[in-house]
């Protein structure tokens, strides 16, 4: 996915606002007021996991996009892609839980497309979205504002979209369930900003993980970034799964999680902010922005080795998200 973007949609579309490569545009209408803009679609394969469904996914993902750029969520898109023969009852499980999760984000959904496919052709029922935030116009926040020395904080424990998805498709059970971590992530990330928290950049840990999403970072502003694994919060009963099932969770996917960048001075701070809200109880400061130039993710294993993180190369669960 990342070499299609890179080689083929952005040196066909390119442009400046296209070109800031951030989870949405972030727009300058003037006379004061800057937008961002943003677009996902949801393909996800069970339509129902433990934790949430297709629906949940497709708003908290839109939601989670226009935070991550700073902006205060306020309008969404729907265009649903159903598949000829999905139950109705089905379909408004779907919906309902998406009406749900506005109310929960704070958002509304304000214009919409249906279209149906054959049978056999659409896999049940796809969605689109796009949203539309505000964001105040004095505030910054992208990977170029990120500086030598800041902290990398991540708002909780790895994993658990990836392997609720794996445990419902291949049928599998584990002395506890595994619940997808999808969250709306606006009320935690305006928490710190609301608290003065100096934020240089944000990125949610959707598809390739945590160090898919650091080594693109590091990529984009020719930077090395330094973690530790022994900091990364795992629960143990996603560290097993993983195991068995052969996967790293540092690149399975997340939809309630996110990393900043913050100055030391605030690092501290912003984990208690962080702690403060559900599931957030294993909110850590995970590494640093380092002097050293090059565009490279290092860790610290709990060994005490250092390894170089690379992008994930192929998918390892596809239709995750």
């Amino acid at each position: 996915m990342h070499q299609l973007i890179g080689k083929m949609f952005a040196p066909a579309f390119s442009n400046k606002l296209l070109n800031q490569q951030h989870d949405g545009a972030a727009i300058d209408l003037g006379n004061g007021t800057k937008i961002a803009f943003t677009t996902d679609s949801f393909v996800v394969s069970p339509l129902f996991f433990p934790g949430g469904n297709i629906g949940t996914l497709a708003v908290n993902g839109t939601v989670n996009d226009l935070a991550m750029c700073g902006a205060k969520p306020l309008y969404l898109s729907a265009g649903f892609i159903i598949e000829e023969g999905l139950p109705m009852e089905t379909l408004w499980q779907v919906v309902h839980s998406m009406s749900e999760a506005t109310e929960t984000a704070g958002v509304q959904l304000v214009t919409g497309d249906t279209k149906v496919v054959d049978r056999g052709k659409g896999d049940g029922i796809y969605i689109n979205t796009a949203g539309i935030g505000l964001i105040d116009s004095d505030r910054a926040i992208s990977p170029t504002q990120i500086q030598p020395g800041d902290k990398i904080l991540i708002n909780g424990d790895l994993g658990r979209h990836g392997m609720a998805i794996m445990a419902v498709r291949e049928g599998l059970e584990f002395e506890t369930e595994i619940k997808s971590d999808c969250a709306p992530l606006v009320d935690p990330v305006f928490a710190l900003l609301d608290a003065g928290i100096e934020v240089h950049c944000l990125r949610d840990l959707t598809r390739g993980g945590l160090a898919t999403t650091l080594v693109e970072i590091a990529e984009s502003i020719n930077t090395h970034l330094h973690i530790s694994e022994a900091a990364v919060p795992v629960r143990e009963d996603v560290r097993g799964a993983c195991e068995i099932l052969g996967f790293d969770p540092f690149y399975v996917a997340n939809e309630g999680r996110f990393m900043a960048f913050v100055p030391p001075d605030d690092a501290g701070r912003a984990i208690e902010i962080l702690r403060q809200f559900p599931d957030g109880d294993q909110a850590a400061i995970i590494g640093d922005v380092t002097e050293k130039s090059g565009t490279v993710v290092t860790m610290k294993s709990q060994i005490g080795a250092t390894r170089i993180l690379d992008m994930l190369s192929g998918e390892q669960l596809p239709r995750i998200c």
